[in-house]
């Protein structure tokens, strides 16, 4: 009988933590802001959400004026995301970035960002974001 009841309440807490996983859906338009030893950038970021893979593209101004445009890939595991941007500098070298945090709630995320500007060793913090869902 204890096996029995054990048995239930392990099935019943896996259909939860399955329901829970289904419940982010970060599909829609953000205001991303990432703090960088270059300073404040602001962005916007459009993902599309398919089960746990998301496409990104996001869109911020260039040191030229010019509005640049990047396209990605990542997951959304649970409240764990993550994307690459490959970004292609004005001498055209390509850098990636890889954004890394955690969704706080359907309207919020954080997290830090490796690659590209940093850190490039030493005991330099990783550059952090945040991003906060646009109204529809």
């Amino acid at each position: 009988m204890k096996k029995a009841v054990i048995a239930m309440l392990a099935l019943a807490m896996t259909g939860f933590l399955a329901f829970a996983a289904l419940a982010v859906n970060v599909t829609g338009d953000w205001d991303f802001t990432s703090v960088t030893p270059r300073g404040e950038m602001k962005s916007q970021l459009k993902f599309v959400q398919e089960g746990e893979k998301l496409t990104v593209t996001m869109i911020r101004e260039g040191r030229d004026g010019q509005m640049m445009e990047m396209k990605g890939e990542g997951t959304l595991k649970g409240a764990d995301i993550q994307w690459k941007i490959v970004r292609t500098g004005r001498d055209g070298q390509q850098m990636e970035i890889t954004y890394t945090g955690k969704v706080s709630d359907d309207n919020t995320m954080s997290g830090t960002m490796t690659g590209g500007f940093g850190p490039q060793g030493g005991t330099q913090e990783p550059p952090i974001w945040k991003a906060v869902r646009k109204p529809k």
